[in-house]
């Protein structure tokens, strides 16, 4: 097909070639052109012939291969297309219907909104006119390189990750390179195969081409079938396939060879998806860091067998933070709350695979080793749900190689009686080469990871598929167990797939490919192993941020990004009504939070915490506390901080909180984070972890202009159901007169620091500082301290350098703070209630402040007479609504509006049809409750001795959507308006939201706090 770009109004023309056309497709043309509403794009697909396009230029010489979808960058739009693939092979050569696959080489990125970023220098064939564009050679031409542009386009980021030659699609729109044989055949005939049914974990550009999937099911079902013949539309997978094709010896019966296709694809995950020390462990959602789903096949005349495992990340919320070297740092972040989560990673995998199998590599380092005993200890407890179908082997890889070399972990591996018997039981999938038919089905998988799952990970991969691979031979084709050909592509295929998933992650081929590939260690591959793994140091530390934010941007996973919509008045007007409507389909809950701020001199923990943590009775939902200083500020802290400090203050709020008298609740430590002498901790109620997710902490360094972490703020984020919340602890620049210092450290906290995928500060629903700001009072010292110790605290608040900054906006604006009713908190001499008497004479200020923005009450603002520092810890009670949003009643809303909106008669006034909308309230004819007199089944019949009950007492009666039922899930992770929708057009299809346990039923106490 042939890309042209028209004018008044700027269209983009994706039309089938004459070539294309020769082989069957339809002659026709997808159009796009943006729309009034932004990001909207109006989208046509019609005749050909009955599109002008004599004005039209064809904008690329390539012959495109279909488009990847239509992404919003920097308030343009722009449509993706694949203009350089090459075909890998057909991975079912003796299957009617073709299964080939291609590799995708380059995509460009043409703009919708503006032509500024037109370029069509690269060749005078670009500008061919559409009557001159089929005379032209359809094969592909390479033109000069052009001059450099004088700014990048934007999308540069995306053209290189998407031009890596790690993207492949299919070139036969009638089967679905995203889901493993078993899942295809189950779905039927071939020819009746749905483009629009993938396995949306491995479809890349699913963000990106959601809208033009929206588009195509609308269409009628002739139109959308002539849409698929033409390949407009292409879904990617990032990963590798390979396909080698060999002759093999026949069976006796037969002198002529076997024709056997032997095939790799690993499909990579997307919904974790990231670079090596920017995405590890896992999510609230149970999807984990470099999930692949790696499927071995092989195709005879006969049978096609398919041997499925899968590998990803240790499944428990661990980062590993700041410049890594080659001894690994590791940060088990969320130690007390990675239960849910774990336990939803591997209930996807046993709901989607059957039985799962672990085999951990890890090995017996420090870091290593406690990964090991966080993931036993998790899995322990997992045991108790699924009993026999999760099961765990750990294997020391290193250890291995280093006492008997690679050798011994083939010997090891096939000698692993917990292996052996899952490969046993496992089996693998077996169909008819003619029919199509399911002879058997894997029923379960192997679940490998190491560190990176990569290198090792690979390598007992490898042992795995061959042992799959000859328990099948020993049955069928014993004879080529023992094929050289068949083996050597077997390595070739593993070693190439291990090269090309760790150079998605790490940067650089893998490890150990050369032992792979010819099954000994040389010193070539010793050398080329050790200059892998500088690069990677070097590629992961200083260059994998930007690929980070690039990858984040394809998958639509920044906070500030607009997904383009199709425009469609109808669907317009039912999310506006949506939108209006959040109450209809949401409940709140009162959330309880104790906000405290404490500057402790360096000093250890020595008095007890619990007069600060608990000014009244009751319990908090959350405790937030941040520290300052608590590291000595010297130069050795700041370039390497001590984290036994934080241990120890993290223990003794553990123990004041937890072991406070009459408690009502259990916690855990949520989440800390440190910035040298910065902490943050951030404690709940145990009950309440699995409706807390999205957990996140950073940090931005302030002092020496950036470089230094002795001043600047560190903070946690997270999501209470469906709401927000950001907290930041900082300390910024001392002085009294450093005013504008102070101002700019906020600045720069407040813009710099940011989360993943693309979160600030600002994107959030609620905000809260703590922090010591260092803001003093401008009065001379006498006053202040007579005015303090009078109580007389309006002078001083008149003159506070804080106050001023918010007035004049320069500091916190938009920020609330409670009224200062008590005492300066700083400076004092410790152990005493005297202000400081040392030479400095330092003048009393409110430098611990709690400042807030969003929907958040504030209750109390006070401070804590502890005596530990030359700070008081300040402390504030608050209490705000969590929005729950049930994602079934959002769907059945949505459907009704719909409805309604095409019910809508010509002339009608939508509005004040949707405004009148009520909703229904099914009730059926049920009898009265009984009493100590009558009880309702005394008045039913009997028969034979039997009650004979009314179907309409038994029956499960027509549900209303609108009333949740006692396991109607709380929360549930939030759906984009166009699912919902398409979800409601289809009523055949019900939503099916995750469902945490109901909070009633954990027993969570409902203790008014406030």
């Amino acid at each position: 097909m042939h890309l042209y770009l028209g004018q008044n109004p700027r269209t983009l023309y994706l039309v089938t070639s004459a070539h294309e056309e020769k082989q069957g497709c339809p002659h026709k043309a997808l159009i796009f052109r943006v729309a009034e509403t932004a990001s909207q794009v109006v989208v046509e697909f019609l005749p050909a012939d009955e599109v002008s396009l004599s004005s039209a230029v064809r904008v690329t010489n390539r012959v495109v291969k279909g488009s990847l979808g239509l992404i919003s960058v920097e308030n343009d739009i722009f449509l993706a297309v694949v203009t350089t693939a090459t075909e890998v092979g057909n991975t079912r050569l003796s299957q009617s219907t073709p299964e080939r696959v291609a590799r995708i080489h380059e995509v460009q990125f043409f703009c919708l909104t503006s032509s500024a970023w037109d370029d069509f220098s690269s060749s005078q064939e670009t500008l061919a006119t559409y009557d001159a564009a089929d005379t032209l050679m359809s094969r592909e031409t390479f033109p000069s390189t052009p001059s450099p542009p004088v700014f990048e386009h934007p999308c540069m980021p995306l053209t290189k990750i998407l031009s890596s030659g790690s993207f492949y699609y299919t070139l036969d729109p009638c089967w679905d390179i995203s889901s493993r044989l078993s899942v295809r055949l189950k779905r039927g005939d071939s020819t009746q195969y749905d483009v629009g049914i993938f396995d949306d974990r491995f479809i890349w550009n699913e963000y990106v081409v959601k809208s033009l999937l929206d588009f195509r099911e609308k269409l009628d079902p002739g139109e959308r079938k002539d849409l698929d013949r033409c390949q407009f539309i292409i879904l990617a997978i990032q990963g590798y396939v390979g396909v080698f094709t060999m002759a093999l010896p026949a069976p006796p019966v037969s002198g002529a060879p076997a024709i056997v296709t032997l095939s790799l694809i690993s499909r990579l995950g997307r919904k974790r998806a990231g670079t090596r020390f920017n995405t590890r462990g896992v999510d609230d959602d149970g999807n984990t860091a470099n999930f692949v789903e790696t499927e071995t096949l092989l195709s005879t005349d006969q049978h096609c067998m398919s041997y499925t495992q899968v590998r990803g990340s240790v499944p428990l919320f661990w980062e590993q933070q700041g410049i890594q070297t080659f001894g690994q740092r590791i940060q088990i972040t969320r130690p007390h709350t990675s239960q849910p989560a774990f336990e939803r990673h591997f209930a996807q995998l046993i709901d989607e695979y059957g039985a799962v199998h672990a085999i951990n590599l890890l090995g017996s380092k420090e870091n290593e080793a406690t990964l090991t005993a966080a993931y036993a200890n998790h899995l322990n407890r997992a045991r108790n749900l699924w009993s026999d179908q999760l099961g765990i082997t750990h294997y020391d890889f290193h250890y291995a190689v280093k006492t008997a070399g690679h050798d011994s972990i083939i010997r090891d591996i096939e000698r692993l009686k917990s292996v052996n018997d899952r490969m046993e039981r496992f089996g693998y999938t077996l169909a008819d080469a003619s029919t199509g038919e399911l002879i058997t089905e894997q029923g379960g998988v192997f679940r490998t990871n190491c560190l990176d799952c990569l290198d090792r990970t690979n390598f007992v991969q490898d042992i795995l598929s061959r042992q799959a691979l000859e328990q099948y031979l020993r049955v069928v084709h014993l004879e080529w167990i023992h094929s050289g050909s068949l083996w050597t592509h077997h390595r070739e295929l593993w070693a190439e797939n291990g090269d090309a998933l760790s150079r998605i992650y790490a940067g650089t081929g893998a490890l150990n490919t050369s032992y792979t590939r010819s099954g000994k260690r040389t010193l070539a591959g010793v050398l080329s192993d050790a200059t892998k793994s500088v690069s990677r140091a070097y590629i992961n530390n200083f260059q994998d941020k930007g690929k980070q934010v690039a990858i984040d941007m394809f998958l639509g996973n920044l906070s500030n990004q607009a997904q383009v919509n199709i425009f469609d008045p109808v669907h317009d007007t039912v999310r506006r009504a949506l939108e209006e409507r959040v109450s209809e389909y949401s409940t709140t809950r009162w959330c309880h939070l104790f906000v405290g701020t404490w500057n402790v001199n360096g000093r250890p923990p020595s008095e007890s915490l619990q007069p600060w943590l608990f000014p009244r009775d009751g319990a908090p939902d959350m405790f937030v506390l941040g520290f300052q200083e608590i590291v000595l500020l010297n130069p050795q802290q700041i370039v390497q901080t001590d984290p036994e400090k934080k241990r120890v203050w993290e223990l003794k709020l553990m123990e004041a909180i937890n072991g406070r008298p009459q408690k009502s609740s259990d916690y855990v430590l949520l989440r800390s984070e440190q910035l040298v002498g910065a902490a943050l901790f951030v404690v709940v109620k145990s009950e309440l972890t699995a409706v807390i997710r999205n957990v996140e902490g950073a940090s931005k360094k302030t002092g020496l202009r950036g470089m230094s972490g002795n001043k600047g703020g560190t903070g946690v984020r997270l999501d209470y159901y469906d709401t927000s919340f950001c907290f930041i602890t900082a300390h910024l620049a001392a002085g009294h007169s450093n005013v504008s210092e102070r101002n700019a450290d906020f600045q720069t906290i407040e813009k710099g620091l940011h989360f993943l995928k693309g979160k600030s500060i600002a994107s959030h629903d609620n905000v809260v500082w703590l922090a010591d700001t260092n803001y003093r009072i401008d009065l001379d010292n006498d006053s202040v301290r007579s005015l303090a110790e009078r109580g007389d605290f309006d002078p001083l608040i008149a003159v506070d350098q804080l106050k001023q900054a918010i007035d004049d906006r320069e500091a916190f604006a938009g920020y609330e703070e409670g009224p200062l009713l008590f005492p300066p908190t700083y400076k004092y001499d410790v152990g005493t209630n005297n202000y400081d008497t040392s030479d400095k004479m330092r003048i009393p200020a409110w430098t611990d402040r709690i400042l807030f923005k969003g929907k958040l009450d504030l209750a109390v603002y006070s401070r804590a007479e502890l005596k530990g520092s030359d700070h008081r810890p300040v402390f504030g009670l608050f209490r705000t609504q969590v929005r729950i949003i049930d994602a079934v009643k959002k769907a059945a809303l949505s459907r009704l509006l719909l409805e309604t909106v095409l019910a809508a008669a010509p002339g009608e006034k939508l509005d004040d049809k949707i405004a009148s909308l009520v909703l229904p309230n099914e009730t059926l004819d049920l009898p009265l409750p009984s009493t100590d007199e009558s009880c309702w089944w005394e008045k039913l019949d009997t028969h034979d001795g039997r009650l004979v009950i009314s179907p309409a007492y038994v029956e499960t009666p027509p549900s209303n959507p609108f009333d949740s039922s006692g396991s109607s899930p709380l929360s549930s992770p939030s759906s984009s308006d166009e699912e919902l929708y398409s979800r409601a057009a289809d009523p055949s299809r019900p939503p099916a939201p995750m469902s945490p346990t109901p909070l009633n039923s954990r027993g969570i106490s409902h203790t008014d706090y406030l």
